[in-house]
């Protein structure tokens, strides 16, 4: 081979070389960055889990990703206890966590969520009260009295007085082991009037009162529930005749086979709703993310997974929901009319008092 052949060789393979290399950056940049060339983003999520989190998979998060040519990643926690504990760290690495409305309130006057952007979060079309400064709206749920049907047939409690008597309901109780939504029952199980509920607690020795109340019950009490998958469970494993809990979750254990029916009776109207932790990852994404869930073609969608209602009230404007089915959806007139809606104020002002009693009440 002649000296000119090898050095012509030598070329291609070089040139073989770069273009190989070329095609791998290409490649590898292709992978990083879209069409568009703006680079891939992935927003962290977090909500409750069970199938209260695959409604929101299914209808919100995953839907709302594609709409905005972004990966979402979802992970699950039990309460805003979890992020108060990586924000104090430092090591905040969600980007949006779904929370009740209390606990919003709450971690929001601590300082442990980002205010929100309402110029780009758009709720001029949402039923009063379900967007605060640190937490936006979601879904509209209660917290029921709910009982086993094998137990009791269709004649089960039909009032927290009921659920405190044992005398006439006997059985196992399941009741939740944090403090959002455990004192208001009590009281109300103690003769107070619905409407008089949060100016007893308010009032010096209201909170004493209502845990000397629940202290009453203790013994019944065979759960501590802490999450909405398991009060769910408990149902449908039938451990329990009677516990509270969240009416969407012991609607699909009711699909499910479970032996279960509850009351709006007494019930407690609250909505779940989405923050964004101090110091998340991508802040301005997260703020466009909760803009899109809030539009109401993502909230009617979700209504068909689970019945908690929608907080924005153009949702039952499309057509998507059933008549029959917004009748049993909690923020129906009909339903929230017989309940008692939670004061965020009284959270704001009163929950770490109330929870350190709690706490102490419960290691008894």
């Amino acid at each position: 081979m002649t000296k000119n052949a090898m050095t012509k060789n030598a070329m291609i393979r070089h040139a073989t070389s770069v273009s190989t290399l070329a095609a791998i950056l290409l490649g590898s940049a292709a992978l990083t960055f879209g069409a568009g060339g703006a680079a891939a983003q992935t927003l962290t999520v977090v909500s409750f889990g069970g199938s209260y989190q695959e409604g929101q998979s299914k209808a919100l998060f995953q839907p709302a990703a594609k709409a905005l040519g972004i990966t979402v990643k979802e992970e699950t926690y039990s309460g805003i206890a979890d992020l108060r504990l990586k924000v104090k760290a430092g090591a905040v690495t969600w980007d949006i966590v779904a929370s009740g409305s209390g606990s919003a309130a709450r971690a929001g006057a601590e300082g442990i969520l980002e205010k929100l952007d309402y110029k780009t979060i758009d709720t001029r079309d949402f039923l009063p009260n379900l967007a605060g400064d640190y937490c936006v709206g979601g879904d509209v749920f209660s917290t029921v009295l709910a009982w086993n049907t094998k137990t009791y047939g269709d004649k089960g409690p039909q009032s927290w007085a009921d659920f405190w008597d044992v005398k006439k309901f006997p059985g196992k109780r399941a009741y939740r082991k944090g403090v959002a939504g455990a004192l208001e029952p009590a009281l109300m199980a103690d003769g107070v009037p619905p409407e008089k509920v949060y100016e007893v607690l308010s009032a010096p020795g209201g909170i004493e009162r209502a845990i000397k109340k629940i202290k009453e019950l203790k013994p019944h009490i065979a759960v501590w529930w802490s999450s909405g998958a398991q009060h769910a469970q408990l149902m449908k494993d039938g451990e329990v005749d009677m516990v509270t809990g969240w009416n969407g979750r012991f609607d699909v254990a009711a699909k499910d086979g479970a032996k279960v029916a509850y009351t709006f009776n007494q019930a407690l109207l609250d909505y779940d709703c989405f923050a964004v932790p101090k110091g998340a990852p991508n802040r301005d994404l997260a703020m466009k993310f909760l803009a899109e869930i809030s539009k109401p073609q993502y909230q009617a969608e979700f209504t068909k997974y689970i019945t908690y209602g929608p907080t924005n009230k153009k949702a039952y404007d499309l057509g998507t929901i059933d008549a029959a089915y917004a009748k049993k959806l909690p923020s129906h007139p009909d339903n929230a009319a017989k309940q008692v809606t939670i004061n965020l104020d009284w959270y704001i002002q009163f929950e770490a008092k109330a929870a350190a009693a709690y706490e102490n009440m419960l290691t008894e």
